[in-house]
């Protein structure tokens, strides 16, 4: 079996070890992001998700952070669709791609909630904005290629546009994508290189593969597949699922019914998926074997976490590589703690080779192994 890649999640909204209302907030703060950058580039791990919202730091900001930090993990950035101009951010990627020196990888993201997007200025529905992100990366993607573009589309429109030094990935860097619906399965089968789902039970799983494979091979493509999971692993299958209800041990029912109001107010059909896992319950949080929902109660987006001893675990990502599926983004609470875990715990398990010196570059970060 191929060896999968593993990516780790910078938590740059803040980080915690319990879900909920808390005292046991950490704040994200840049060197506090370096470190958990740092600490998952020297154990092996093959790349880092930035993610973005209304309540995290600047994506791009945070990657540039990391460039004389990190020498050899990949790091992929947000790509907002619907708040960035097409031309101005292939500038931007080029431009990141070569201070990471061919590391760069991007996330597309359209935006699920109505609330957060209006604040950003974007007022047009969902499958206005699917819209608008295929006119996006018909321009991202072109000029990034070297052609001049002009396009007058009816949400993006540009003269002669045109980028002017290259990133170091051939055409562009990689495009990451995740969405449920069918505009979103479109907008995978025509532009991205890898499809990303939630941690969804195996058979949904499969059935949005089958469905992203079918319209991408219409369009004479091929796509790539992975997964977004929280991961809560230990010795043993009873330690692992007593750390799982101790993460949610300080939510209350009113967190959960804030959350869920919130939920209830977005158009995302990945969210509403998520939600459909448990419904707000916490009786009935293991939704397939050893995958638990849990997380979902109170956090938006990724919601699912697999839970079980190293070899439990190791069954259940085999099954999900069965379907398709090359990488796993994941991530855990606290995430400077939990990606030490699940590399010392995990990657022998799957073939993954610890890098346990790491090298100065000329910038001061770490470039040994670098792929």
């Amino acid at each position: 079996m191929i060896l999968p890649d593993i990516f780790w999640f910078l938590p740059s909204s803040g980080d915690t070890r319990y879900l909920g209302t808390n005292d046991y907030g950490r704040t994200p703060t840049i060197p506090y992001l370096q470190e958990i950058a740092v600490r998952a580039d020297r154990l092996g791990y093959d790349g880092l998700l930035i993610p973005t919202a209304s309540q995290c730091l600047d994506p791009w900001v945070v990657a540039s952070s990391l460039i004389g930090v990190t020498g050899r993990i990949k790091v992929l950035v947000a790509l907002r669709t619907a708040i960035m101009s097409a031309t101005a951010s292939a500038r931007q990627a080029a431009t990141l791609d070569q201070a990471l020196e061919g590391r760069l990888l991007l996330n597309v993201v359209v935006g699920g909630d109505a609330e957060e997007l209006a604040a950003d200025g974007v007022l047009y529905g969902h499958d206005d904005r699917y819209a608008a992100a295929d006119e996006f990366l018909q321009v991202w993607r072109r000029v990034l290629s070297g052609e001049e573009v002009t396009l007058e589309g009816k949400f993006t429109r540009v003269s002669r546009a045109r980028n002017v030094h290259a990133p170091v990935q051939k055409p562009y860097p990689p495009l990451f994508f995740g969405g449920s619906s069918p505009a979103a399965h479109d907008l995978a089968a025509r532009h991205v290189d890898v499809y990303l789902t939630w941690g969804e039970p195996a058979e949904a799983v499969a059935r949005k593969i089958a469905d992203v494979r079918a319209r991408a091979a219409a369009q004479g493509r091929e796509v790539r597949f992975g997964i977004r999971l929280h991961a809560i692993v230990r010795e043993t299958e009873a330690e692992a699922w007593a750390a799982a209800e101790r993460l949610i041990a300080h939510v209350s029912d009113d967190d959960i019914a804030r959350a869920m109001a919130a939920f209830a107010k977005m158009d995302s059909e990945g969210q509403r998926r998520m939600f459909a896992l448990h419904g707000g319950r916490r009786d009935r949080l293991e939704v397939a074997p050893n995958l638990w929902a849990g997380v979902g109660l109170v956090r938006g987006g990724a919601g699912t976490a697999l839970v079980g001893d190293p070899l439990t675990v190791r069954a259940r990502m085999r099954e999900y590589q069965d379907l398709g599926i090359e990488t796993f983004v994941l991530s855990g609470y606290p995430h400077l703690e939990e990606a030490q875990r699940f590399a010392e715990l995990m990657f022998p398990l799957l073939g993954k080779t610890r890098v346990t010196e790491v090298g100065t570059s000329r910038t001061g970060g770490a470039n040994d192994g670098r792929r």
